[in-house]
């Protein structure tokens, strides 16, 4: 089989992995935690202690909460996606270290997703993507 062949299909292999990983990451990590309210924030954003910051606990959580809902939903849509990835990241680093830090739970999976939207940055949203018909009107404009 040729490989090469299955390149065609790349910005809609972007989308799937967009679509699934991002509805995951709403459904088992956001949602919850966004609807939890200020007593479920201020224990996400106590996580914050491991890196240093042990501050506005409450601030922290939901801000990690609207990250990991509305952030996903940005990385579904590919909608400011690579800001979003680069967030989600950096909330998963916090998530990985506190795993260390604390010894509740494992890092394995919050270190994997860092690794995952590292990756996404880089590739970016793909063609069907909002990101992708935003730039594309942009450059009509931009177009003598």
């Amino acid at each position: 089989m040729e490989w090469k062949s299955l390149a065609r299909y790349h910005d809609l292999g972007l989308l799937v992995l967009r679509v699934g990983f991002g509805v995951g990451f709403i459904w088992y990590h956001g949602w919850g935690k966004l609807i939890g309210g200020p007593e479920r924030w201020a224990g996400v954003g106590a996580a914050m202690g491991s890196v240093g910051l042990e501050m506005a606990p409450v601030v922290f959580g939901l801000v990690a909460a609207l990250a990991e809902t509305v952030g996903a939903l940005c990385i579904v849509l590919g909608l400011f996606f690579r800001p979003a990835a680069f967030l989600l990241a950096f909330v998963m680093f916090v998530a990985t270290v506190n795993h260390h830090v604390t010894g509740e739970g494992t890092p394995a999976h919050s270190f994997k997703n860092i690794w995952v939207f590292v990756g996404l940055m880089a590739l970016g949203p793909g063609r069907y993507s909002v990101d992708h018909i935003l730039q594309r009107r942009q450059e009509s404009v931009e177009a003598p």
